[in-house]
């Protein structure tokens, strides 16, 4: 799933990337180390993982959980891609390995929690 950003893929990665601009953007309270193996929260604690990847400004890999992942699921994965475009940015996040009932995100939570925020706060 993707979305146009109205802003330069760079400023788009640096925001996804920082407690601040994470928070920002979203509207809900993150934590971010930004280098692999850093650890990251989001949406007040109800998202976490470690990022396993980074391409500066171009991608993002991160495991992924939220608070309603049982014990025994294992993490899923988010790559997220930010591709330049007239305009802005085009975000696009896979997400697999999401435990059977655990699909919110994958079924209107990106676009709920992540790009409908995101795109106000970048029109700003």
């Amino acid at each position: 799933m993707g979305e146009h950003i109205g802003a330069e893929p760079a400023v788009v990665f640096d925001a996804w990337m920082s407690s601040e601009g994470h928070t920002q953007m979203t509207g809900a309270e993150a934590h971010v180390d930004p280098r692999v193996g850093g650890v990251f929260n989001a949406w007040n604690g109800y998202i976490n993982g470690t990022t396993t990847l980074l391409v500066p400004h171009r991608r993002v890999v991160q495991s992924w959980r939220t608070a309603d992942f049982a014990v025994e699921d294992p993490d899923s994965t988010i790559d997220v891609t930010f591709e330049p475009v007239a305009g802005g940015t085009y975000i696009v996040i896979r997400h697999r390995g999401v435990p059977e009932g655990q699909r919110g995100y994958e079924e209107g939570g990106w676009a709920q929690s992540y790009f409908i925020p995101m795109k106000a706060y970048f029109q700003r």
